[in-house]
C-alpha cells in the first residue's frame, strides 16, 4: 500500500472491533415491523492517512425473534474509533456483524460519510426479503 505524505497517526487493526459487547433482546415480530436505528456519531480511521472518517449510520431490519440492545450497539460503534478501516470495509463489517448476530428476515445498512477531499461517499448493503411470501 502506498504511504501518505506528511504526518500520519497510529491506529489499530480490525481485531480491536468489539463484537462481544453486542447483546440482543428477545422480540416476537408478528407483523413484519421494520426497526430503524440511526446515529451520526460513528467514526473510524482512514488506514491511509490515520485521519478520522466520520459518518451517519442507518440500520434498518425486519427482526425474526430478536433485536439489538442499543447500549451494546453504541459500545460496538465506539470500538471502531481507533480502527484503521476503509469506508467500504467498515460498512461490510458492520453489516456482517449485525446480520450474523440478529439473523433478520431483511437488513439494510446505509453509511453516509462526511465529505473528504471534495468527494461524498455513501455505502449501502441490503440483504434478505422485505416482503413476506
Amino acid at each position: 500500500m502506498p504511504e501518505a505524505e506528511g504526518r500520519t497517526y497510529n491506529f489499530s487493526d480490525e481485531s480491536a472491533i468489539e463484537t462481544d459487547v453486542l447483546e440482543t433482546i428477545q422480540f416476537e415480530n408478528k407483523d413484519g415491523e421494520i426497526v430503524k436505528y440511526e446515529t451520526d456519531e460513528f467514526s473510524a480511521v482512514c488506514p491511509f492517512s490515520g485521519l478520522p472518517d466520520i459518518a451517519k449510520i442507518s440500520i434498518e431490519y425486519i427482526p425474526t425473534n430478536k433485536i439489538v440492545e442499543l447500549k451494546s450497539l453504541k459500545y460496538y460503534f465506539i470500538s471502531f474509533r481507533n480502527v484503521g478501516i476503509y469506508q467500504e470495509r467498515a460498512t461490510q463489517r458492520i453489516f456482517d456483524d449485525l446480520y450474523d448476530l440478529l439473523k433478520p428476515r431483511w437488513m439494510k445498512i446505509t453509511v453516509i460519510y462526511n465529505t473528504r477531499g471534495g468527494i461524498d461517499a455513501t455505502t449501502i448493503i441490503e440483504k434478505g426479503e422485505k416482503e413476506k411470501k
